[in-house]
Order: structure tokens, then sequence, then C-alpha cells
């Protein structure tokens, strides 16, 4: 079975973190790639190991990426 979740990256330091908001579980990398297959294989292990309470506890079905515009200053 497959399950499409969402991965926010972002640069930090000399590397990148990703996240994945859905279960509140990250990794990282050198790389978008790397950070991102990192994340992949977190998540996999995740669903391997955990039980259906667990998933079902952790897992948001609803999340929305979008922009805002804040003022600043």
């Amino acid at each position: 079975m497959k399950r499409r979740l969402t991965a926010i990256i972002e640069r930090e330091d000399d590397g990148y973190v990703s996240l994945c908001p859905e279960l509140d579980i990250a990794s990282q990398g050198k790389s978008i790639e790397e950070a991102k297959e990192n994340l992949r294989e977190a998540l996999e292990l995740f669903f391997e190991c955990a039980s259906p309470e667990e998933i079902e506890t952790r897992l948001h079905s609803e999340v929305y990426v979008t922009n805002l515009e804040v003022g600043v200053g």
C-alpha cells in the first residue's frame, strides 16, 4: 500500500532538514534529495513499527501548506 504525505524541506546550516507535518517526523541530509530520501526511510520505518493505534493518534489527515503576508516593523 502507498500513502501520499507532505515533505517540507528547508536549508539549515550546511544541510537540509525535511519534515512530514502529517506525522511530525523529521530527518536531514546534505542535499535536498538526500533529506527527502532519509525522510522517506524514516516514514517507512515508522509505518513498519508503529501500531495501528499509534498511526491513528499521530496522523493529521488535513495539512495545508500556504503562504502568508505579514507586517514587519
